[in-house]
């Protein structure tokens, strides 16, 4: 098995392939020390024989310089970086204090794999694209910090809202002190899943944006990875890292549609089951398509209440779509529907002047959502929209880009009245603009009102 597959249920441990796979991992690590053996597609960001590749830099207190001065104060961290970072034995080793190592190159989509052994009383972590943190500390009550979930183990996602999943390992998975631990980290959009030991710790939890604190704007596209430093010594070592390519990354965002209760509403054929402008679209290569010059609504034959909506989408260049949500069967979605969630190639210099209300993931005309986080147009996407009484909230590619409550939108793009925007059901279709955008592996979840869970994602103000 080539790589870590995130296709279980939530709440269970990984495959006992995966977990042949991290003890190969392992035991590499302990035979080959210092000099790095990467399991297939995986590179090392630590070569065990020196500095190479790395820098230091401690982010909490660079980010608070300003902009123009920011290069400059970086600069003046590396000879401190220097007196307590070293390479010994293969290994990369900190006393405890100083910058932070960081990497020079900056990561989108990853799989890490990490070794490292601590002392009593410690404090570190593991910083993605920039931002903190996976934690890693003393899990004894003599290291006293119980007060702060040590007590629950290492590789939780402590700067996460107190509430929001992820903050605490779902086991306690440490060794002993003087033994080495084994991390293995997926990143996905703001999607991370954390192996500690060969046990799961976080499982497919959102990491919180630190440095945003109104936690609204999601974590960076890209960014370096962090080593932190925290008061004791801590050793790293096969520092291994796989960078994860688009498809992957929406199959494993996905997982399984039938034991998550989605069902298929194309059958990837043909348009049965789809009513409105069919004479526009047409199937392609498994995907629905609107034809060139072409628009109009095409939608479901069933109407949904409150569901979830999962699908795959690719963009030409300048391409434009939407997704209509709770749309009656007349009329325009973005105005008679709930709203029109847009799908458009908002990188296109002509969509350089739109409204923030008209870029990819808006509630058209309503609610902006967080832009960058398309793939490059010709890629597919992954979107997943929740729709739960008056709430939609859009994940793009692993990443939350709008939560909005339209019941609490008072302003309208050009004060244009939107009448359906309280609709408490309707179809679920596709809003053509002439642009050949392509849909597929689309399925539907319907929510009962009563089983209904607030989203594990903060609430975006309209």
């Amino acid at each position: 098995m080539r790589c870590f597959m995130r296709y279980f249920p939530k709440g269970q441990l990984a495959s006992l392939a995966t977990l042949i796979v991290f003890s190969q991992f392992a035991i590499a690590g302990v035979l080959l020390a210092a000099e790095p053996n990467p399991p297939e597609g995986f590179r090392a960001l630590f070569n065990g024989q020196n500095l190479d590749g790395w820098y230091g830099n401690n982010p909490h207190q660079t980010e608070r310089v300003p902009a123009e001065e920011r290069e400059q104060a970086i600069e003046a961290k590396q000879e401190e970086f220097l007196a307590h970072w070293r390479v010994e034995n293969g290994e990369l080793v900190n006393d405890g204090q100083g910058p932070y190592a960081t990497t020079r190159e900056e990561f989108g989509d990853l799989e890490l794999l990490i070794e490292y052994k601590t002392v009593a009383k410690a404090d570190s972590g593991i910083y993605l694209r920039g931002a903190p943190q996976i934690q890693i500390w003393d899990y004894t009550e003599a290291g006293g910090k119980w007060d702060r979930g040590a007590d629950k183990g290492s590789g939780g996602l402590y700067n996460n809202r107190a509430d929001a999943p992820g903050k605490l390992p779902l086991v306690l998975a440490d060794k002993p002190f003087g033994q080495w631990n084994q991390f293995r980290i997926t990143q996905i959009g703001s999607r991370t899943t954390v192996l500690l030991n060969g046990q799961l710790v976080v499982d497919h939890a959102i990491m919180e944006n630190y440095w945003d604190k109104d936690r609204v704007a999601p974590l960076p596209v890209r960014g370096p990875i962090h080593l932190q430093t925290h008061g004791g010594e801590i050793r790293w070592r096969n520092i291994l890292v796989r960078e994860i390519p688009a498809d992957e990354a929406n199959r494993r965002l996905r997982g399984d549609d039938a034991a998550q209760g989605f069902q298929p509403v194309f059958n990837g054929r043909d348009l049965s089951g789809w009513a409105g402008a069919v004479d526009n679209y047409e199937v392609r290569d498994g995907a629905i398509v609107c034809r060139q010059g072409k628009g109009g609504v095409l939608f479901t034959e069933e109407q949904y209440d409150d569901f979830v909506a999962r699908l795959e989408f690719q963009l030409p260049p300048g391409g434009n779509n939407g997704l209509a949500i709770r749309y009656p069967g007349t009329g325009r979605a973005a105005y008679d529907g709930m709203t029109e969630l847009q799908v458009i190639d908002d990188t296109a210099e002509k969509y350089a002047k739109l409204d923030p209300r008209q870029f990819h993931g808006s509630a058209y005309a309503m609610v902006p959502a967080q832009r960058g986080y398309l793939r490059p147009v010709g890629q597919w996407n992954y979107q997943q929209v929740t729709v739960q009484g008056s709430t939609i909230l859009v994940e793009l590619n692993g990443t939350v880009i709008l939560n909005a409550d339209l019941s609490k939108v008072t302003e309208f793009k050009d004060n244009w009245p939107h009448p359906g925007k309280d609709r408490t059901s309707g179809h679920f279709g596709f809003a053509g603009h002439q642009d050949p955008v392509l849909f597929r592996n689309i399925a539907v979840k319907r929510l009962p009102p009563a089983a209904a869970q607030t989203p594990d994602a903060p609430a975006q103000a309209p």
